[in-house]
């Protein structure tokens, strides 16, 4: 039986993505070999050893082939029944940053911004300007909004003071999140990178970037969406803009174990608001809907191969 199930899902694919799903596990066995990586860590892969990877690829091949890459070495997973523990939206994120410059000033603002609001589950607009010329410093978030805290345990945590959110047009919110030294993504390592080539004033914004006329200029939403389109057009992904990374953050937290009460206070939710949130994004409680996990592991291998 299970050889008649690997043999549909073969020829399910067409010979060309069969065909670049065999370049990408090559050129990964080949920096595995290279790395004395054993056998046993590619399969199942580790976050760790998955941006390695992609991040050897960046600069040599296009974005659209590493995204490829990271599908090729998923697919092959699932077809021979490994677990896959790579957070998709992490990845998506990942993707987009091997066609992201960050050395570049607004390119460095850009991702770190992604990155901060992914993990805070917030809304991208509270961290960014309508426009450029709209910027104040009492209604948006600056570089003296941001602080680095450490806990009783000494636990590391960011922590961004948001003068005005939609919900509190009035009053200050503070969000969190913790450095992810581990995952695919780090927001602590994406700030710090943007600091240290967006040097600024503590009452200049927190994403504020370099323009090339020598000026300031503070991450406008314009400026962002612009940036991201025409980057997720270019490989085929879904459109990472504000909502996609809430939604993103939230599942990311939530296949982690961490309670749904928890997130509703990461996320600035009031009231019945995350309960209303919950059921109209579906997919963020489907994995929570399961009657027989292994069925639904079993169906995912078969059903839901991801092909870009």
């Amino acid at each position: 039986m299970l050889d008649r199930i690997l043999e549909v899902i073969g020829t399910s694919w067409a010979d060309s993505t069969k065909e670049l799903y065999g370049t990408g596990l090559l050129i990964f066995h080949v920096y595995c070999d290279i790395h004395n990586i054993a056998e046993v860590e590619r399969c199942p892969i580790s976050r760790a050893l998955l941006l390695s990877f992609l991040s050897s690829c960046t600069g040599s091949y296009s974005g659209s082939a590493i995204s490829n890459y990271a599908v090729g070495i998923r697919a092959w997973h699932l077809l021979h029944g490994h677990p896959w523990n790579i957070d998709q939206d992490e990845l998506h994120i990942k993707i987009i940053c091997s066609y992201l410059n960050l050395d570049d000033l607004c390119d460095a603002a850009i991702y770190a911004c992604m990155v901060v609001v992914f993990y805070c589950v917030v809304r991208l607009g509270e961290f960014m300007v309508k426009a450029v010329k709209v910027f104040n410093p009492d209604s948006h978030v600056t570089w003296h909004n941001f602080v680095s805290l450490f806990n009783k345990d000494n636990l590391p945590v960011l922590q961004f003071t948001l003068p005005k959110t939609k919900c509190k047009p009035v009053k200050e919110e503070a969000v969190q999140c913790a450095p992810q030294s581990g995952c695919i993504m780090d927001p602590e390592a994406a700030i710090r990178n943007h600091f240290r080539i967006n040097p600024a004033a503590p009452s200049d914004h927190l994403f504020a970037w370099k323009h090339l006329k020598g000026s300031l200029r503070p991450l406008s939403k314009t400026q962002y969406t612009t940036r991201i389109i025409a980057i997720v057009k270019q490989c085929g992904l879904v459109n990472l803009q504000g909502h996609s990374l809430r939604i993103g953050g939230t599942l990311f937290y939530l296949l982690k174990g961490v309670p749904f009460d928890a997130i509703k206070v990461m996320g600035c939710w009031k009231g019945d608001v995350f309960m209303l949130y919950l059921r109209h994004h579906t997919l963020i409680l489907a994995p929570f809907l399961q009657a027989e996990h292994q069925i639904l592991d079993n169906f995912n291998r078969i059903a839901m191969l991801l092909v870009c």
